[in-house]
């Protein structure tokens, strides 16, 4: 049950963001409108996350790795879930998006 917990809300074993990166990972930053325009990740997609599903088509495709951030890692954690839940493969919460910046493209 720890291990379920830390794996949805990203506290498992270290991710390397710089080689997901590298491996064309998008990052998509779950925040409302508002916040994303207050700052952001460079080259990130902004899809909120009360309209994920709605937009999955968004996300071309399931096996291409996907980074979820917010503010604080608790959307985004319930992002990675949505994404799982609908067929997504490698889907990493990223948490804060101020700890993603430096990957920005």
């Amino acid at each position: 049950m720890i291990n379920t917990l830390k794996s949805i809300f990203g506290f498992g074993p270290k991710v390397d963001y710089a080689e997901l990166m590298k491996e064309g990972a998008i990052i998509v930053d779950v925040r409302n409108k508002g916040e994303y325009a207050g700052g952001h990740v460079r080259g990130s997609m902004n899809i909120p996350l009360d309209q994920l599903r709605d937009n999955l088509k968004k996300l071309k495709s399931k096996e291409q790795p996907i980074i979820t951030c917010c503010a604080s890692g608790m959307r985004s954690a319930s992002a990675k879930g949505i994404l799982q839940q609908s067929g997504y493969t490698n889907v990493y919460n990223g948490g804060s998006w101020r700890n993603l910046e430096q990957y920005g493209k």
